[in-house]
This record gives structure tokens, C-alpha cells and sequence, in this order.
């Protein structure tokens, strides 16, 4: 008689659980993930968006999800980006001789929308492409390496900022992005996600690579970026115009206002990146669908 009572509410406790598990789907309430990939940038020292320099870049994130098709995301991620005109086929930027390297610290807040419905787990609904689109704020900080050492080039003031050369003034090191880009997404099992993303940062500075306007000129520069006390010339000096590496009789900044850079165009970075994300989840009845 015992075995009987314990086998009939083992068996009512099979039923219960089974029935539950009919009324209840699974939902993803959210994924938190980890990024790698490559980031490039575009500007006046990569005038034509040549992608023939990427450089390192490694994402985290948090997806917040509003129902199958839409979340809200807020991701941080760390990139380096740097160029040089000795890769230009241009003339006119080979002579100028400029380079720079920088290390890009990114917050955004970005909307991502899915094409199909997404529900990890559901065979049906495994995959969907997705645009997403956003605002965040970054730092930066351009450096160049004259001699094998590096020089950040935003204290030098290459263009005349520190002397406040035609009302010039110093760039921030901060500035804002607003990324646009596409990606896809395959869920590999309840728990993970698989993706990957391209997505073009547009800015608020022209100065990541240190380089907008134009040259102070041969007869400014003295006065501009002094001498060593030695009489050598100084870091500013030597980095402000480059030409004289290639050809010291034959300088491109001679002429006071000679273009250095193209102001009215805004720098621009893209990240390409595959991700790992691990879903957040709970359940609800079919019925909320």
C-alpha cells in the first residue's frame, strides 16, 4: 500500500511539472556578450577609405530585449587606429609625410532591430540579420613616432593651436560617435548566441588624426614652434610638417596656408567584430504571445 501511495504522487508530481512546462515558454529577456574583431579608420589622412590598415578592437555589451524584434544595448569597447601617407597613392599626401596612431575608449547606447523574430531555443526562429543605430561618446589621443619615440601630438599643437595662430585652439581628447551599422545573429543554444557586425562610427572632431586645417607657413614656424635652447629644433617643429624627411629644400608647408588637412569633413572609424553573447531568460505562457 505504501509503494502504491508513493508511486501515485510520484506520478502526480511528473504530470504537474509537465503540464507547467506545456503552458510555459522560454524568453529572452536580454544577452550580455563579448566582442573581437578589427576597426579601420577613415580621414584625412585615409582620403579614398582605403581598409589596408585595420588594427585591433574588442567590444563588451549588455542587450536589454522589448519582444522578439527590438532591444536596447549599451556596449563599451576599446580600439586602436592609426594610418600613415606612405600608404596614399597620392603625390600630394606622400610628399605631406603625416601618420598618427591612436586608442579609441567607446561608450554608446544603441536601438538594434531584428528582420525576423528572434527566439533562442525555437528551431524556427534560430537566426535573423539586424541594423542597429546609436549615440556614445569616445576618447581619444593621436601620437606619431619621431626618431623610434612617441609623440602625442595634441600638446605640440601642429596647426598653431597652442599659440593661438588665427584663433586656433586646442581639440578635445573627447568627442561623440554615432554608430550605423548591420550584422547577423544565430542562437547556437538557449544559453549562447553567435554574431557578427559592422557598424561605421561617424564623429564629432576632425582632429583624430591630429590633422583639419592648414600650414602656419616657413615664416610663422619659428616664432610658432620655438627652437631648442641648444638652437635644435624643437618636437613641434619637426612634427608639424614632415615633408623636410623627404626633401629638406623642397618643404610642402613653406606657404602659409597651405592645406594641411580638409575641415569640413568629419573623421570617421567602422569596427567589424564577431561576438559571443549569453542570454537572459525566464518564461511566460503561450497565451501572452
Amino acid at each position: 500500500m505504501k509503494k502504491l501511495t508513493v508511486l501515485t504522487i510520484l506520478f502526480i508530481i511528473v504530470l504537474v511539472n509537465n503540464t507547467n512546462a506545456q503552458r510555459y515558454e522560454y524568453v529572452q529577456q536580454g544577452e550580455f556578450g563579448i566582442t573581437a574583431g578589427a576597426a579601420h579608420y577613415f580621414g584625412d589622412i585615409n582620403t579614398r577609405a582605403a581598409l589596408n590598415r585595420p588594427k585591433p578592437a574588442l567590444g563588451v555589451f549588455f542587450r536589454k530585449q522589448f519582444g522578439n524584434y527590438v532591444g536596447m544595448r549599451i556596449a563599451a569597447h576599446y580600439a586602436q587606429l592609426g594610418y600613415s601617407d606612405t600608404y596614399s597613392k597620392n603625390d600630394y599626401q606622400k610628399t605631406r609625410n603625416l601618420s598618427f596612431n591612436s586608442n579609441i575608449w567607446e561608450l554608446a547606447v544603441q536601438g538594434d532591430f531584428n528582420f525576423f523574430k528572434f527566439i533562442p531555443g525555437d528551431p524556427d526562429y534560430l537566426f535573423t540579420p539586424y541594423v542597429t543605430i546609436g549615440a556614445g561618446v569616445f576618447s581619444y589621443d593621436p601620437y606619431a613616432y619621431l626618431d623610434g619615440k612617441k609623440e602625442f601630438l595634441r600638446p605640440l599643437g601642429t596647426e598653431g593651436q597652442i599659440a593661438g595662430y588665427k584663433g586656433r585652439k586646442q581639440y578635445s581628447t573627447m568627442a561623440f560617435c554615432f554608430p550605423l551599422g548591420a550584422g547577423v545573429k544565430y542562437n547556437i543554444n538557449e544559453r549562447m548566441n553567435l554574431s557578427f557586425e559592422i557598424s561605421q562610427r561617424f564623429t564629432t572632431t576632425d582632429y583624430l588624426d591630429d590633422v583639419s586645417t592648414t600650414f602656419v607657413g616657413a615664416n610663422n614656424a619659428a616664432a610658432i614652434f620655438p627652437a631648442l635652447p641648444n638652437g635644435d629644433p624643437s618636437t613641434a617643429y619637426k612634427l608639424q610638417d614632415r615633408s623636410y624627411e623627404l626633401d629638406p629644400n623642397n618643404l610642402l608647408g613653406a606657404a602659409e596656408g597651405r592645406q594641411r588637412g580638409f575641415s569640413k569633413q568629419r573623421d570617421q572609424y567602422i569596427i567589424a567584430e564577431i561576438g559571443i553573447s549569453f542570454n537572459i531568460s525566464s518564461y511566460r505562457c503561450p497565451s501572452a504571445k
